[in-house]
């Protein structure tokens, strides 16, 4: 893998890459965006046929679409499909017909507050037809007939989604969930797609406690999905994490799970404010992205929600403004490098048993007072392996006594590693 000073770059040039593909809940653009994906991490790919049922969904029909656009009475595209995915209402269904600008209208979507921006709008499950348009060209169309084409395809088929699993030492999973559903929205999802690639390949360079499974998914029923083809083996899920809006200027945010208290919550909340980065802390809602099938009460998992700037928080989310040059790689870069410190402390953050509880161990004679040298956080050292084995009673974990003591989780989690090769703890 490429170096980590050169990620941020390199997400974003994965971003820029996927950002014309044309994605839906279904069809060919997710398949396409995979298939990327794939290049970068080996990804296995389900597929789901039409008319599953899925707890209390059912797997829709499959949307493709090949061209679409309105063209004035001189054959002028004014509304084109090939210019930007956005430009058409996702799932429209087929049409092929001439109309006047009057009747024409009420299938339009504009922003009159942002005319020069396109905006992203559906209709997945209402039979419909559509385009979106910038403000600005609808003002400039005069009155007069124009002809109006959706070549599309809405047929029985397949929901499609993949997974990608880097093996731990336990069997144990932490879920990483990102939504692959949108169109050419940079931030919102692409930006936690890239996150998300690169945040395998640089756990797949470690050995992790846990088993990191990473669901490329479509939003909502693609979660659904994946939660009722494994409901029976979902007891493994001790955490987990869904990556959204993961690539603006705006500070990191961190939406805690449905229970408040998971140890992804507490994990986060740590990092994040150790790290002294500008950032918010969130109260569970059971609306935004898929945290909340994952936390729907049935399930209960511990799963967060991290992102910069959270969803509908920003003017450009959902139009054409969130284009790559919304998106930043040293943002991208930062929300990486979070994760990687989320997890690394996930991943060591055991409860340990003091082997010589009754008073104070000598740790002179076992040499780790003199193993700290001349090192100028000794002291620190010296009273994190006191924190620890004042705490090691089962009950507390590394990150209870990083948080009790205020010491840095690094250096509590070290002394640990001393005390346990010393044998003075054990897991």
């Amino acid at each position: 893998m490429a170096p980590m000073t050169v990620a941020g770059d390199e997400m974003h040039a994965l971003v820029e890459r996927l950002y014309p593909l044309c994605r839906s809940i279904t069809g060919d653009g997710v398949r396409a965006t995979l298939d990327i994906v794939g290049e970068y991490v080996p990804l296995r790919v389900h597929e789901v046929p039409t008319g599953t049922r899925v707890l209390d969904w059912t797997v829709p029909q499959e949307w493709n679409i090949r061209d679409a656009y309105i063209a004035d009475a001189a054959g002028k595209r004014v509304v084109d499909f090939a210019a930007s995915s956005l430009h058409v209402l996702g799932y429209s269904v087929p049409v092929s017909a001439t109309m006047p600008l009057d009747e024409l209208r009420g299938h339009l979507h504009t922003l009159p507050d942002h005319p020069s921006w396109v905006p992203y709008r559906t209709s997945y499950y209402k039979p419909e037809w559509g385009f979106c348009l910038a403000q600005e060209t609808l003002d400039a169309l005069p009155d007069g007939d124009y002809e109006v084409r959706v070549d599309s395809t809405l047929a029985d088929g397949h929901l499609t989604y993949a997974e990608h699993v880097v093996p731990g030492q336990v069997a144990d999973e932490v879920i990483v969930s990102c939504h692959v559903c949108h169109p050419s929205l940079a931030n919102d999802n692409l930006a936690g797609i890239a996150v998300a690639t690169y945040l395998a390949r640089s756990l797949a360079e470690r050995t992790p406690y846990y088993t990191y499974r990473f669901i490329f998914a479509p939003g909502t029923i693609g979660a659904i999905t994946w939660l009722a083809r494994n409901a029976e083996r979902v007891e493994r899920v001790k955490h987990g994490l869904v990556l959204a809006c993961a690539g603006d200027r705006g500070h990191l945010t961190y939406k805690q799970s449905r229970r408040g208290d998971a140890e992804i919550d507490r994990v986060l909340r740590h990092v994040l404010t150790a790290s002294g980065r500008p950032h918010d802390i969130k109260e569970f809602t059971p609306y935004g992205y898929d945290e909340r099938q994952y936390c729907s009460p049935g399930f209960d998992l511990g799963v967060g929600s991290l992102s910069r700037t959270p969803y509908a928080g920003y003017p450009e989310y959902h139009t054409s403004a969130d284009d790559p040059g919304f998106v930043s790689p040293e943002a991208m870069q930062d929300t990486l490098d979070v994760c990687l410190e989320a997890f690394g402390v996930l991943d060591r953050n055991r409860r340990y048993v003091n082997l010589s509880p009754y008073g104070e161990p000598q740790l002179g004679r076992r040499g780790l007072y003199d193993s700290l040298g001349g090192r100028s956080d000794a002291k620190e050292a010296q009273l994190a392996m006191l924190w620890v084995l004042s705490l090691s009673d089962g009950e507390h974990s590394l990150l209870d006594v990083a948080e009790r003591s205020g010491l840095p989780f690094d250096t509590v989690a070290a002394a640990a590693g001393a005390l346990h090769d010393a044998e003075l703890i054990k897991a």
